[in-house]
């Protein structure tokens, strides 16, 4: 793959790089929905019933080695299956679970409070709340899986929760992939516009969400960039849990960011902006990189690609840099005494 780059160190465990993919999309190998195992689990958080949902290729096996675990976190309008694992008919696969457990992860995903299948409360759902979400849900995945330490991949909002939850809990975290992530707002169109509802999600819990809310995800940066398919398959899949959502998200991206000190991150971390997403700047992301405490940090732009990096056209880009990242090799004890 060519690559033009605007900031590149030597490659291995302490890199640091600012990459512009250029080349065509990498073709994923993935596996087919009809061989991948699948299980659904239900973390407890108090009187809060968590839905969890879990794919790999084959299922665990007593005494089997554990497979590495990445958990994806989903944003502030789409619950985690309809997000991670959504069926778009004659269109190909746009599952990033399916996806990842076919390179050999085990793989999960959850609702958080008041999303798709989890108890629906009087709560915001605020990112603070998504913190204590992961923290039950990791919870339930250690004990299942047997691994301490888990990659996490967050969108949008889940970028910022999982961003949260690698702070507190820097001990369950491996690496960080942060997709469509904002850090203080500064410049970003899409939240200028979302800002001027922001008494409207401090005087309530739940904002509407209907089939034209769900499709301008594809349509409000650039349109073109998303198969207007998927817009109309995410509805139908996400429609079905009603017609409203929790408000803490944007109350928290409009009126409370920053959310996430990357000075406290220790994980290494992947940050993934689409070339046309509005919801934060590239200045601003790359005040976020620049402060990191890992040097173990990559920022890569995707081309084509608008806020939904897992549902756009280009997300086989999205596949590529992320499972090259989740493999990067440790340092050896020789080349650290180097």
């Amino acid at each position: 793959m060519q690559r033009t780059t605007s900031l590149l160190a030597p490659v291995f465990f302490a890199a640091v790089f600012i990459v512009t993919l250029t080349a065509a999309p990498a073709q994923a190998q993935t596996a087919s929905r009809k061989t991948v195992w699948s299980q659904e689990y239900w973390a407890q958080k108090g009187d809060v019933k968590l839905y969890l949902y879990r794919k790999r290729a084959t299922p665990p096996k007593p005494g089997a080695a554990a497979l590495p675990v990445l958990f994806l976190v989903h944003g502030s309008s789409i619950s985690g299956r309809s997000t991670f694992d959504l069926e778009v008919p004659g269109r190909g696969n746009y599952s990033l679970m399916d996806t990842f457990a076919g390179y050999g992860y085990d793989v999960w995903t959850m609702d958080f409070e008041g999303y798709g299948r989890s108890s629906r409360t009087a709560g915001n759902s605020a990112i603070a709340e998504g913190v204590r979400d992961l923290t039950a849900a990791t919870d339930l995945v250690m004990r299942e899986t047997g691994q301490r330490r888990m990659h996490f991949f967050g969108e949008s909002s889940g970028g910022l929760r999982a961003g949260a939850f690698a702070m507190e809990y820097p001990d369950r975290v491996d690496r960080l992939v942060l997709a469509a992530f904002t850090y203080t707002g500064q410049g970003s169109p899409t939240l200028a516009d979302r800002s001027k509802q922001v008494e409207f999600y401090r005087a309530n819990s739940r904002r509407p969400r209907d089939r034209d809310m769900i499709r301008s995800i594809f349509t409000r940066d650039k349109p073109g960039t998303a198969d207007p398919a998927v817009g109309e398959a995410l509805a139908d899949a996400e429609l079905k849990f009603g017609d409203t959502v929790p408000t803490g998200t944007y109350l928290d991206m409009t009126a409370n960011l920053p959310l996430v000190d990357p000075a406290k991150v220790q994980a290494p971390v992947l940050l993934v902006r689409g070339e046309y997403d509005g919801i934060a700047t590239e200045a601003d992301l790359i005040n976020f990189f620049t402060k990191l405490a890992n040097r173990d940090k990559q920022f890569i732009v995707l081309p084509g690609m608008s806020h939904s990096v897992a549902l756009g056209l280009g997300r086989d880009q999205l596949w590529h840099v992320m499972r090259s990242f989740l493999d990067m090799p440790t340092r050896s004890r020789s080349a650290q005494r180097d």
